[in-house]
């Protein structure tokens, strides 16, 4: 199948009649035709009824237009990243990670250091399922991925057979919480007189996070009601639903900590809290000097608390 013919088939669909479409992709029209009826051979069904002014698709046509949007933007996608990757220059250094991750321990434990050295960055892949992270590294996709680290994932585990490395910048912890009342409490909570259902704000299937959440919420010896309103793949998404009084949940202490100290969001029960680690991986094998220069002061690099984004533990941990 030729990526020409999805275009083609893409513009017939918006324009609904040959001659338009062919004077928008440039070319004739018999030869658009051709083009067309080449693209129905191919797949052995008829996408067009033609009998109808304005065209319409055929029921074929309708389940084949959503897969060839999917298709061509796949195609652009891979395009435009190989043309990136083949464009970048040996000081620029590509990382994976989540915008939680982003936002916090990358802004304060790495930028810095690449500022500093006179590197470049290419920052990609916020919103990716999370052994889309494991197979970026393994194919060279980026040379560095910063992840949370908990016993609870699983996902990390074909980076651990093939021997990539990794180094813990930093530890956090991932609690749960809710919006304050105007007294100051929880909005929400676990508590033994409660009658109706507690709302949760979740995390998707592809985060690396969902583990997490669902191993803390089996700590809780009696059975709680609660029931999830939403499930989202980023964190950010989380929190801002919690802001807005839709329910409580978890997150990492670091993406929370400024609102903690303002008072508009609390920590429930930090019983319910449990530590995470801040890591990042890289193939023992990609010689790039940057890399090689950010890993050694990574390494020599030494951390506390307050410098890691992380509430002192008096305050947010156990």
């Amino acid at each position: 199948m030729d990526v020409v013919w999805l275009k083609d088939f893409e513009a017939l669909v918006a324009c609904r009649n040959f001659s338009r479409a062919a004077e928008e992709r440039n070319v004739s029209q018999p030869a658009f035709s051709r083009r067309i009826r080449a693209l129905e051979n191919d797949i052995g069904v008829r996408l067009i009824n033609r009998e109808t002014l304005p065209l319409t698709l055929t029921p074929a046509g309708d389940v084949f237009l959503s897969q060839a949007r999917i298709m061509l933007r796949t195609y652009e996608e891979t395009i435009e990243r190989c043309q990136t990757i083949d464009a970048a220059k040996e000081n620029v250094i590509r990382f994976a990670a989540s915008q939680s991750l982003y936002m916090t321990h990358y802004k304060h434990l790495i930028a810095p250091l690449v500022t500093e050295g006179g590197m470049e960055s290419d920052l990609n892949s916020t919103s990716w399922a999370a052994d889309q992270f494991v197979s970026a590294l393994q194919q060279r996709y980026c040379d560095a991925f910063l992840t949370y680290w908990h016993p609870s994932m699983d996902y990390l585990g074909p980076l651990e057979v093939a021997n990539f490395e990794h180094m813990t910048l930093a530890h956090d912890r991932f609690v749960q919480v809710s919006r304050c009342k105007p007294s100051g409490g929880p909005e929400f909570s676990f508590r033994e007189d409660a009658k109706e259902a507690i709302p949760l704000l979740s995390y998707g299937a592809v985060s690396a996070l969902r583990s997490v959440q669902e191993f803390v919420v089996e700590q809780i010896v009696s059975p709680r009601k609660v029931f999830v309103v939403n499930q989202n793949a980023l964190a950010n998404s989380v929190k801002a639903m919690i802001l807005e009084g839709f329910g409580m949940g978890w997150l990492p202490l670091s993406l929370c900590q400024t609102e903690i100290e303002e008072g508009m969001l609390t920590v429930v029960d930090d019983r319910l809290s449990t530590d995470l680690e801040i890591r990042i991986y890289r193939d023992p094998k990609n010689s790039k000097d940057t890399l090689n220069s950010l890993w050694d002061q990574l390494s020599e690099q030494t951390l506390s608390p307050l410098q890691a984004g992380v509430l002192p533990r008096s305050l947010g941990a156990s």
